[in-house]
């Protein structure tokens, strides 16, 4: 008797499970189904649920109207750059605010963790001025430098590298390894789970950035695929087709950075809880 309640409970869950799966990749799915059939197809009732035959047409169209080649390009280089830039000033400024004593370090980080809750709205106008006065509309500067120290990164590699034994680094210099050797010799490695935890989120966040590019970016061979995309819906007629295909092309790039490090993910985000 315990055991059927068992199983009938585990079939419960595994259904429940079943369909959540069901309902987060039917949009997905919907998408790609989108970007392989003509634009009126889209929407039709009952929708179509198998692949059609013009993706070709869709992709044609849509390099015409947008250059997809220069587009994924500058969302690509922009990304990347940012992403190993972030990561970097996050895992030393972890490294500063975990295993470092220096005047004032407690007041900086309570800094850092309150503009957590500043909206990134209310930096737009200062930020734009800033970007006019040293002449960088419009390059890819602009895009990368503002968002460089992210505060939430470096509180997670900070929360990461308190974990970090602190005899290990006496060992290092004991050693002879100066800061830097023992930083990267020592520290990242340790680190890599919260590296890489850091690394998708921040890629994540530049890859799908919409509203600071859109701002500073003014011609069409520097915008970015959110760009892109956005002036394609702002057309008098949308090509739901074209708009199907550039979404799923957006999202090729962020599936292979997180599958590349899904192992690190996990063990990244929950490393903070651990202390020595």
């Amino acid at each position: 008797m315990i055991q059927s309640k068992n199983t009938s409970k585990k079939f419960v869950i595994y259904l429940l499970l079943l369909i959540g799966v069901i309902l987060s990749i039917a949009p997905f799915y919907w998408m790609v189904i989108g970007s392989t059939v003509q634009s009126g197809e889209i929407f039709r009732v009952p929708p179509k649920l198998v692949p059609g035959d013009y993706l070709l047409k869709n992709f044609q169209s849509l390099n015409e109207a947008l250059g997809i080649g220069r587009i994924f390009w500058n969302s690509l280089f922009i990304a990347l750059v940012y992403t190993f830039a972030s990561t970097l000033i996050a895992a030393m400024a972890g490294y500063a605010f975990a295993k470092f004593d220096f005047k004032g370090k407690n007041p900086f980080f309570f800094v850092i963790f309150c503009s957590l809750m500043i909206p990134g709205q209310v930096t737009l106008i200062p930020m734009f001025e800033m970007m006019v006065s040293l002449d960088w509309l419009n390059t890819y500067q602009a895009i990368i430098l503002p968002g460089l120290a992210a505060p939430f990164s470096i509180y997670l590699m900070r929360q990461n590298m308190r974990a970090v034994p602190s005899s290990l680094i006496e060992a290092a210099r004991v050693d002879g390894a100066g800061e830097l050797k023992i930083f990267f010799s020592v520290i990242l490695p340790v680190t890599r789970p919260a590296l890489a935890a850091v690394a998708i989120f921040q890629f994540m966040s530049q890859w799908n950035s919409l509203l600071w590019p859109l701002i500073t970016l003014n011609s069409k061979e520097m915008f970015t695929l959110p760009v892109a995309l956005s002036s394609i819906i702002g057309m008098a007629r949308i090509d739901y087709g074209q708009l199907m295909l550039g979404t799923t092309l957006s999202t090729i790039p962020i599936m292979i950075f997180f599958l590349i490090l899904q192992k690190q993910f996990i063990s990244g985000i929950l490393g903070g809880s651990v202390k020595e």
